[in-house]
């Protein structure tokens, strides 16, 4: 396939990246009815999130690996697959097992999708590579927003069925995949990793101290905003508000990121600096996480966790894009950030549903979130502003 600005390229990546977060979404509204129901602890309730994560962590480099072998764009549809699979058979959950076996199905998709879909952009929008990013970040939140705020609607439209309302997300990926065919593999040539130029391309960069700085980084992003998308509407529940209430706080917290998940991007396209982004979208994250400690008002708390997680994610998304110099490695450097960075992130909410089962208070756990978020900063100041231009960041073993 020709590079080139497509709009039916731009509709196909939307369309894929809206199907990454609503496996984990909808589940942090319903999670005490699901727990009530099937007989969970926090703790293992916190699975239902850290599965899918960790997924990302373990599977995003075989992903890189088979999208050299056999294309980027022919694994991506194959991800969709388990990505709606996954989805879909919660319809027919009959335990907690067979709950967490779906999160397993489904985040093995996410994991395939995540870092091929950064090569994805580096291949076929080299000239757009912040435009891009914005539209898949945008595509991710709406996807986590229309699951958190309509999976409770759903739930009672559904005759309280909380399966019905997790399992209809699959929708996603059935208008996904024909979209996927008609606009990108019936027109795809064949993959071209395994040029000469490129033969070398797409090693994971073990080697290379400039990575594991991106890598620690987006474990850090990936710690705070998974333990928010799983906890926050249960902590401010724990404040003794309505679950829908909790909920529409939750929607907030996604609604939010999506203005900032278009304006982040284009800012640094025009102001290449990305250090005050980085550090302004971490402090507003840290202010968030402390206010949750003190019992503030959910609705301010939402808007600065909002803005901060919709900030430090799409910046995650680009560093690894803009330290390389083609799809493969891009698609590699992803993989490594996306691999530890997932497995890191998801440790987050499995510690805060431990604390909360041992102190049976959400206060120490956002403490040690508010904790994590600081030691970001200290990262961030390391990675620090735009390379200079002459990138040589190729990947090293």
């Amino acid at each position: 396939m020709k590079t080139r600005w497509s709009g039916t390229l731009v509709v196909a990546l939307f369309l894929a990246a809206l199907n990454l977060r609503p496996v984990i979404s909808s589940i942090s509204p319903l999670l005490e009815t699901i727990r009530s129901e099937l007989g969970m602890s926090a703790f293992t309730a916190s699975l239902l999130t850290s599965i899918p994560v960790l997924c990302m962590g373990i599977f995003s480099p075989i992903a890189a690996k088979l999208g050299i072998r056999h294309g980027i764009e022919r694994i991506l549809a194959i991800a969709l697959v388990f990505v709606g699979a996954g989805t879909v058979v919660r319809w027919f959950t009959p335990s907690y097992t067979f709950l967490l076996a779906t999160a397993l199905l489904a985040g093995i998709g996410i994991a395939a999708a995540g870092p091929l879909l950064s090569g994805f952009i580096k291949r076929h929008f080299p000239g757009h590579v912040a435009s891009m990013i914005g539209v898949y970040s945008v595509a991710m939140v709406t996807g986590a927003a229309l699951s958190a705020g309509l999976s409770v609607p759903l739930q009672n439209a559904l005759n309280g069925s909380w399966r019905s309302a997790l399992g209809l997300w699959a929708i996603l990926a059935v208008v996904a995949l024909p979209a996927w065919w008609l606009f990108v593999l019936r027109r795809s040539e064949p993959n071209q990793a395994q040029t000469p130029v490129l033969q070398n391309a797409g090693r994971l960069p073990w080697g290379n101290s400039r990575a594991w700085l991106l890598t620690v980084f987006f474990g850090m992003m990936a710690i705070m905003f998974y333990s928010i998308t799983a906890w926050f509407a249960p902590a401010v529940a724990n404040m003794g508000y309505s679950k829908v209430y909790a909920g529409s706080m939750l929607t907030l917290f996604t609604l939010v990121q999506i203005p900032v998940t278009i304006l982040i991007p284009m800012l640094i396209h025009r102001f290449q600096n990305r250090l005050p982004w980085l550090i302004g979208c971490a402090l507003l994250e840290l202010a968030g996480l402390l206010l949750v400690t003190m019992s503030g008002a959910p609705w301010l708390a939402a808007i600065l966790l909002g803005i901060g997680a919709g900030g430090l994610f799409p910046l995650a998304l680009m560093l690894p894009i803009d330290e390389t110099s083609n799809a493969q490695d891009a698609s590699a450097w992803s993989a490594m950030t996306q691999s530890v960075g997932y497995v890191i992130g998801a440790l987050g909410p499995i510690l805060v549903g431990w604390i909360h089962d041992v102190t049976e208070s959400f206060v120490s756990a956002f403490i040690g979130l508010a904790v994590v978020c600081a030691a970001m900063i200290l990262v961030q100041l390391a990675i620090g502003s735009k390379k200079a231009p002459d990138k040589k960041a190729v990947a090293s073993s």
